[in-house]
C-alpha cells in the first residue's frame, strides 16, 4: 500500500503542474529523477513456504437468529410461544489442499473445525458449554493418464442437468442441519468410493463403485430440524456387506448434452420402526433399489433448458399395518422428473428454476389388504434462483426460493457478499419460512431469520 501511496502522490502531483504550464508538444518527460525503479513495480516476493503453498485457509464467525416471536403448532394440537433467540453463534475454519505432485497425480483434500460458542444450538444442546466439531470432507486421489481419470477416496458423484434440484442427484447423502444450510450443494456428503471416467471423443463414460455406503444422519438435537423421537434413533447395524455401483454413458452433441445411467443403490434415508419390546432403540431398514435414468440440456442463446428423469424400481415407503397402530414397509416403483432452465439475463445476473415431481406406480398392487400409505402418493417442489454480481464483483446478490408444490411449505433466502479485501468479506442473509399446520415444516411456520458472517481467507 506504501508503495501504491507514493506512485498516486507523484502523478497527482505531476498532473497538476502540467495543466499549470502551457507546454509545447515536443516536450519529453523522465522518471529517472523521481528515483523510481523498476522494482517499485515488480510483484511482491511470495514468501510462503513451499509445503504450505497447497493449502487454503478461510476462517469464518457467525452469527444467526430467528428474530420474530410468533405462535407455532404442536404434535397433537394447540399452539406454543417461540421467542426470539441466537440459533447460530459458531466459529470455523475450512482448510482446503491441493497438491498435484507428480506428473498426472492429484491429491486433494479439504476439513472443517468448527467452534460452537454459548447461545448456538450445538452449545446449548451440550449443557451451554462451548463445543467443537472436526470433520473430514473430500480426500482422494485421482490418476490421470490419456484418456482415462482414476479417483479413489471420500468424493462426491452428481448426476443430472438441474442445479440444485434433480431426481438423478441421490448418490451422496447429505445433511440439512440447519437454515443457514438450504442449498444441496452445501449439504452433500462425501463418500468414500471408486470413480472412472474414460473419454471417447465426444463421449464420456463414467462409474462408480462405493463399498460402504452411507445414511442421512439424524437431525441433530437442538437444530431447528429436530424432533424429540419416540425411540433412540441408533446407527445402522450392517449384518451384512453393503455396496453401491453404478454407470453414466453422456454424448456431447452441437449445443446439447445427453446422458443415460443405471444404478444400483441403497436409499440415503433409513426407515425406522418400533423395536418389539416398545421401549429401546428403533428398528432401521435400509432399502436397496434400481435406478435408470436418463438427463439432457439444450443451450439456445443465453437459454439453457434441462431435463431429467429417473425410474427406481423396489424403492421402500412407509405404510400404517392393518392393525392400524405398527409401521412397516412396502417395496414400490416411483417415477421421477425434473424440468428446468438457467438464463444468463447478461454478463453480471443469471437466473434459474427447476421443478421436480414425483409419483408412486401402481403402489395399490404393492398394498397387502388393509395397510394405508403415510405418505402422499405424488409430491414434487420448485426451486428458484437469481443471482447479480454488482460493483465489478465486490458486491454479489444471491435470492433463492423454494416452495412444494402445493405451496405447503415455502422458503424464501435473500443474501448479499460484500468483498472487503482480497482476503476479507462480509455476508448478510435473511431467510423467511412458511408452512401449513400440516406440514413436517410445521414448526418453521412464520420464522424470520437474520444473519452475518465475517470470513478471513489465507
Amino acid at each position: 500500500m506504501g508503495r501504491r501511496a507514493v506512485i498516486l502522490l507523484c502523478l497527482l502531483a505531476f498532473g497538476t503542474h502540467a495543466r499549470a504550464q502551457d507546454l509545447s508538444d515536443d516536450v519529453g518527460f523522465s522518471l529517472d529523477g523521481l528515483g523510481i525503479s523498476d522494482d517499485l513495480f515488480a510483484p511482491e516476493e511470495d514468501t510462503t513456504p513451499d509445503w504450505l503453498q497447497p493449502f487454503t485457509f478461510r476462517l469464518s464467525q457467525q452469527l444467526f437468529a430467528q428474530t420474530n416471536p410468533h405462535r407455532v403448532p404442536v404434535a397433537g394440537g394447540g399452539d406454543r410461544e417461540k421467542n426470539a433467540y441466537i440459533e447460530n453463534h459458531r466459529l470455523s475454519l475450512l482448510t482446503r489442499y491441493q497438491n498435484p505432485f507428480a506428473p498426472g497425480w492429484l491429491l486433494q483434500a479439504s476439513a472443517q473445525i468448527k467452534l460452537y460458542w454459548p447461545g448456538d444450538y450445538e452449545s446449548r444442546a451440550n449443557g451451554d458449554r462451548v463445543d467443537t466439531e472436526f470433520r473430514l470432507n473430500e480426500f482422494f486421489v485421482q490418476r490421470s493418464e490419456g484418456d482415462t481419470s482414476l479417483k479413489l477416496g471420500a468424493q462426491t458423484v452428481v448426476w443430472g442437468e438441474n442445479i440444485g434440484n434433480s431426481v438423478l442427484d441421490v448418490i451422496n447423502t447429505s445433511e440439512f442441519r440447519d437454515l443457514t444450510i438450504i442449498d444441496i450443494e452445501d449439504a452433500r456428503l462425501n463418500q468414500w468410493m471408486l470413480v472412472r471416467d474414460r473419454f471417447y471423443g465426444n463421449h464420456q463414460w463414467s462409474s462408480f463403485l462405493n463399498l460402504y455406503p452411507e445414511f442421512n444422519p439424524p437431525p441433530v438435537r437442538g437444530s431447528p430440524f429436530f424432533f424429540e423421537p419416540a425411540f433412540n434413533l441408533t446407527d445402522y447395524r450392517r449384518d451384512k456387506p453393503l455396496f453401491e455401483a453404478g454407470t453414466q454413458m453422456r454424448w456431447s452433441l452441437t449445443g446439447s448434452d445427453i446422458s443415460i445411467m443405471a444404478a444400483y443403490l441403497y436409499e440415503n434415508q433409513l426407515h425406522y420402526s418400533a423395536p418389539p419390546s416398545g421401549t429401546g432403540n428403533a428398528l432401521s431398514e435400509a432399502g436397496d433399489y434400481l435406478l435408470l435414468g436418463f438427463s439432457a440440456n439444450r443451450a439456445i442463446g443465453r437459454l439453457l433448458l434441462n431435463l431429467d428423469v429417473a425410474y427406481s424400481h423396489d424403492i421402500l415407503v412407509d405404510v400404517l399395518l392393518a392393525n392400524g397402530s405398527d409401521v412397516g414397509t412396502v417395496a414400490v416403483r416411483k417415477l421421477g422428473g425434473t424440468a428446468g432452465f438457467e438464463y444468463a439475463i447478461d454478463n453480471e445476473q443469471n437466473l434459474m428454476l427447476g421443478v421436480t415431481a414425483e409419483t408412486l406406480l401402481k403402489e395399490d398392487e404393492a398394498l397387502e389388504p388393509g395397510q394405508q400409505l403415510l405418505s402422499d402418493r405424488s409430491a414434487g417442489n420448485a426451486l428458484l434462483r437469481y443471482s447479480n454480481s454488482l460493483r465489478n464483483g465486490d458486491l454479489l446478490l444471491s435470492v433463492t426460493m423454494q416452495s412444494a408444490l402445493d405451496a405447503a411449505s415455502m422458503l424464501g433466502s435473500v443474501a448479499l457478499q460484500y468483498t472487503l479485501s482480497n482476503h476479507f468479506s462480509l455476508t448478510t442473509q435473511a431467510i423467511a419460512t412458511r408452512a401449513d399446520r400440516d406440514s413436517a415444516l410445521a414448526s418453521l411456520d412464520h420464522d424470520l431469520r437474520l444473519g452475518m458472517t465475517l470470513s478471513w481467507t489465507f
